[in-house]
């Protein structure tokens, strides 16, 4: 249970963030927000707030706490989605993130519709809107509100409502940019009270021998936590079935998450300048590899110390427990801003994907209304509806990351085949792309019951493969160039010297960390 000091320092944490997002959002005063200031910060955001807003948006309650449970489970394996997509942010970078500057777009179906058809925008919208409030927003609101309820005691249902509630306060009113500013806080103490808490454990590990003898200790005891490439006869092989994770589909749910996710991509639709988002790009993909220190040690050296949890997904509350009055306030506030700084950035961009996408098919542009206040009115409803279905879909979960990765792998590969071949082939036609949106989802269904011993990530990196042929047959049968192909030779890939310093530094360290771990 919280101290009276460890609520005094998150009810401090929590007025702080508040009073910095009204303030951060009053600095619009002088005119009303439109649909630029609102969805998109006014396309003024600075490469160290959409570096922090990356990795705030990214790393909530289903890595800190997911993250731990699985690395309590299976070990640092569980680290590859972390470390491979620091790589991919690199590649999102330099060659995705180029096109859709340079085309001046606020969503990702927005790109669609001009790359295809309105019907492609419109299928994609209406899947991606179910899936942020019903898999994503559930996902965060059930376990946080279980991560309140271990280490305040605090009701489930309780908790549900205190999340919601409290992430629209600070973030309904200013739009992307008060959660992106308050985003390089809430990253701040992420990063502190993750390290603090590794620190702490991995001394209780050591006996009080101090961190680098509890690390040394946490391999010698636990030496099979250590395995970053499964062989097919470990038990955890069908999650993460060895080489696949380097070379197959780990690729294709790495590039959908990152490059093709309105809620992680549109800080960087938000940037001053193609250079400045690539700067913002590469500060994340840096404190990529950082994050599995934080989110997966924990859960490792909760195992080593012979903890009996009632499921994996308890291994970071019940770590928690173990801190002492104050650090406890403070870690548990780093998980609270984790946990509502994906909340209000999922909540913007179903906001900013209806009203953009899907309102002009609804209504009239004479009825529409102010965009604004139909955004702030759909990010209450949606919250609303993740309460309501946070615990019947997920309550019966021991490991809910692998359960998100599951279910979003089964429409993940005939997104990135949509995408990919829309950037780099002129002839995709929409029909094209519907077949593979449309066949990824069947077939991905159709392996799982027919071929069940199938990992799930070789069926997403299959399913790619199938899906691509399926979109090559059908436009080369309509075989024409079309109208919104993109023209490569005017966009401009060449990138800075500082980006290309820091894309082979991480390419280096991620190599080493392989080798070292293999």
């Amino acid at each position: 249970m919280l101290s009276t000091l460890d609520i005094s320092i998150v009810v401090a944490y929590a007025l702080g963030l508040f009073v910095l997002a009204q303030w951060v959002s009053r600095e619009e005063a002088g005119h009303h927000k439109d649909a630029k200031d609102y969805f998109l910060a006014g396309k003024s955001l600075p490469w160290w707030a959409i570096g922090a807003s990356l990795i705030a948006a990214n790393i909530s309650a289903e890595q800190i706490i997911g993250m731990s449970g699985s690395g309590y489970a299976m070990g640092l394996a569980i680290a590859s989605y972390e470390w491979m997509a620091a790589i991919t942010l690199i590649l999102v970078g330099k060659f995705l993130l180029p096109i859709f500057l340079k085309h001046g777009i606020y969503t990702m179906p927005q790109f669609l519709e001009q790359r295809y058809d309105h019907r492609v925008r419109i299928v994609l919208a209406i899947f991606w809107l179910a899936v942020y409030v019903f898999v994503n927003l559930t996902a965060v609101l059930w376990l946080g509100s279980l991560a309140l309820n271990t280490v305040a005691g605090v009701p489930v249902q309780t908790a549900l409502i205190v999340l919601g509630v409290f992430a629209l306060a600070y973030s309904l009113y200013g739009g992307l940019k008060a959660v992106a500013f308050t985003d390089i806080i809430q990253v701040v103490l992420l990063v502190l009270g993750g390290l603090i808490i590794v620190a702490l454990m991995l001394d209780k590990v050591s006996g009080g021998e101090g961190v680098v003898a509890g690390f040394v200790e946490l391999t010698r005891v636990a030496p099979e936590k250590f395995d970053m490439i499964f062989t097919p006869d470990n038990e955890h092989y069908m999650a993460l079935p060895g080489l696949s994770v380097l070379v197959g589909g780990m690729w294709i749910m790495n590039i959908s998450y990152w490059g093709f996710n309105q809620y992680i991509i549109q800080r960087a639709l938000a940037a001053k300048s193609v250079q400045e988002a690539q700067k913002g790009i590469a500060f994340a993909a840096f404190l990529k590899l950082l994050m599995p220190v934080i989110v997966v040690l924990p859960g490792i050296a909760l195992f080593a110390l012979d903890s009996n949890l009632s499921s994996p997904d308890q291994a970071y509350p019940q770590a928690m427990t173990l801190l002492p009055s104050g650090l406890k306030g403070l870690v548990f506030a780093a998980l609270l801003a984790a946990i509502v700084s994906s909340l209000a950035s999922m909540t913007n961009s179903i906001s900013t994907l209806f009203t953009m996408d899907l309102m002009p098919s609804i209504r009239p542009a004479d009825k529409q209304g102010d965009p604004v206040f139909v955004g702030r009115t759909v990010a209450v409803i949606a919250m609303i509806l993740a309460m309501i279905a946070a615990e019947p879909l997920l309550g019966k979960f021991d490991q809910a990351f692998q359960y998100i990765q599951e279910f979003t792998g089964f429409f993940t590969p005939g997104i990135v085949v949509i995408f990919l071949l829309g950037m780099f082939w002129k002839k995709t036609t929409a029909a094209g792309a519907l077949a593979a949106a449309i066949g990824s989802v069947v077939l991905s269904f159709a392996f799982k019951m027919l071929w069940p011993e199938l990992p799930f990530i070789d069926r997403v990196g299959l399913v790619f493969l199938i899906a691509t042929g399926l979109a090559v047959v059908v436009s080369m049968l309509q075989n024409r160039e079309q109208e919104g192909a993109i023209h490569l030779d005017e966009i401009q890939f060449a990138t800075t010297t500082g980006f290309n310093i820091s894309a082979l530094a991480v390419t280096l360290i991620l190599a080493a960390l392989y080798a070292t771990w293999w």
